[in-house]
């Protein structure tokens, strides 16, 4: 259900003195995008070198020929969001200069005061920060707090250092803004890179020495003149930033060799999209062979360092998520398409429809990507080790709930809640104390349910879960997650959809206050966040 949408932001800002550059005046190509129908290469990469890895990235913004504000990570003035790349153990060191334009109206979020990281002033469109989503890594200045840290424009770069803890389980992250209230914008309009933890052939070795594509999908703000259309999605998609537009979809294009088998890299990096991936071969759903969700490799909360291959024909991705697998690539003469189903996310949901991405385009002398390393040796340790067979502590219950902030007005923009069971319902304020209070050691089971009509995407910070759980009934999946969709209500049942997780809280490295949210970041941005603090152990 739409609340205050992006576009009507976009509106403001373009035709209330508060664009870069007057109504109708050309604007600079500051961040570029292909054209539709382009190859999605790889993203340029940046790896780590004696174990850190050092850059600075800029936050841009401008507007297309459509009014379609865009923002980007610009990397020495000419690379966009490049993939990120480091070992467990490797440090990082972001500095983030901000140059997007400075607002002085425009709603604004307070934090808590004494509390800022960086700038004085509450969140603004201009404010952006940057969260390491998937990182099991200290919510503290200068490395993943995404409460406090505010870095305003025309300040000086802001240095982020962050160590890539020892057993950070090998696979994909991602890297992008977090400033409450203005998240969806930045990321809708697609700021946003990869993270890779390296050893991933560690921990599986059907990857092992196979060429490696990493492929981001982000969503787009229509062209204004579309968004009335009753038929049209509620946000374009991209690959590798090679837009996929409405209404003709014409796809991007991924070359081949005939008949590789590769691995492949897919992040679900839109705002508020969910995707269901598959691969057709003349129209037939293809095996995908699941290696790793959420950037941990399959059967890790059992104990088992990876190695386990799970066939699929659909990977359904909720926004925020991340998936690893094995392709058998078409032989010659097959017609070849990478595509998202449609996706059912409720009465009040927005529109995913099917569509394609990608059409496979087959030549023997097609350009390999890089090849992931031969099989050295095993994990040496894993994060979340037998999570399955850990006591819990507590319990604890919480829901996804919605209501119309005019009562008169049910179609009207909505307040978005994630609620404590027992708690009243509010949207989320940064200055107001923790909902949940909790302590380093600590492993507990949460129930999320959703009660209202259209999915959520349940998303924490810091830690994995391990799912327990789906509707009451107890699933046995080798799988780590930290972001998971919950379906929405029926309208009728006297039960709501529910997942149970198991969550982590006994590294001690991610003691402080943290935020779990619904990844819709439209949702998040309306208030459906809470804050958890985790307290040192006694």
């Amino acid at each position: 259900m739409l609340a205050f949408r992006y576009s009507s932001l976009r509106i403001l800002l373009l035709c209330c003195g508060l664009s870069i550059a007057p109504c109708g005046a050309a604007q600079p190509e500051v961040c570029s995008r292909p054209p539709a129908g382009s190859v999605a290469n790889n993203p340029v990469e940046l790896r780590s070198v004696n174990g850190s890895l050092s850059l600075t990235l800029t936050l841009k913004t401008d507007t297309d020929a459509n009014g379609v504000e865009r923002y980007c990570y610009s990397y020495s003035n000419k690379v966009e969001a490049p993939t990120l790349r480091l070992h467990p153990g490797d440090w990082l060191t972001l500095r983030l200069k901000n140059e997007l334009p400075k607002l002085t109206s425009g709603h604004g979020h307070p934090i808590s005061p004494g509390a800022v990281c960086g700038s004085a002033g509450p969140m603004t469109p201009s404010t952006t920060n940057v969260h390491f989503h998937g990182m099991n890594v200290p919510p503290t200045c200068h490395a993943d707090d995404v409460l406090n840290t505010l870095i305003q424009a025309s300040d000086p770069p802001f240095e982020y250092k962050v160590q890539i803890p020892f057993n950070e389980p090998p696979g994909l992250y991602w890297y992008h803004p977090h400033p409450h209230g203005f998240s969806e914008a930045q990321v809708l309009g697609g700021a946003a890179g990869a993270l890779i933890v390296e050893g991933i052939e560690q921990a599986d070795p059907d990857v092992a020495g196979l060429p490696e594509r990493v492929l981001i999908v982000r969503g787009q703000d229509l062209p204004m003149q579309q968004e009335s259309d009753p038929d049209a999605p509620e946000c374009n998609l991209s690959l590798n930033f090679v837009p996929v537009p409405y209404p003709a979809y014409p796809p991007a294009v991924i070359r081949m060799r005939p008949a590789q088998r590769e691995f492949w890299r897919v992040l679900n990096a839109s705002a508020d999209t969910y995707i269901d991936v598959q691969l057709l071969f003349n129209g037939k759903p293809q095996t995908l062979g699941l290696v790793g969700l959420d950037g941990v490799p399959l059967a890790a909360g059992n104990g088992v360092p990876g190695g386990r291959t799970v066939p699929e024909t659909d990977i359904l991705i909720p926004p925020a998520g991340r998936a690893e697998f094995v392709v058998d690539g078409p032989p010659e003469g097959i017609s070849a398409t990478f595509v998202t189903r449609s996706v059912d996310t409720g009465p009040m949901g927005d529109s995913d429809p099917s569509r394609p991405m990608a059409t496979i385009q087959l030549s023997p002398t097609a350009p390999e990507p890089a090849s992931l390393p031969a099989r050295a040796a095993n994990l040496s340790s894993q994060r979340f080790a037998w999570l399955s067979e850990e006591t819990p502590i507590r319990q604890r219950k919480l829901y996804f709930s919605e209501s119309p902030i005019d009562p008169s007005d049910p179609t009207g923009p909505t307040n978005f809640f994630i609620t404590v069971e027992g708690q009243t319902p509010h949207v989320f304020d940064p200055a107001a104390p923790p909902s949940i209070i909790t302590q380093i050691g600590a492993v507990e089971d949460w129930t999320i349910e959703n009660r209202s009509q259209e999915n959520h995407a349940f998303h924490i910070h810091q830690l994995h879960f391990l799912v327990r759980e789906k509707n009451g009934v107890p699933v046995n999946e080798p799988v780590l997650l930290d972001t998971i969709n919950v379906p929405y209500w029926d309208g009728k049942s006297s039960t709501y959809p529910s997942v149970k997780l198991r969550l982590d809280f006994r590294d001690p490295e991610i003691a402080g206050t943290f935020v779990y949210h619904c990844h819709i970041l439209e949702h998040e941005d309306g208030g459906m966040m809470g804050k958890i603090e985790v307290d040192p152990a006694p």
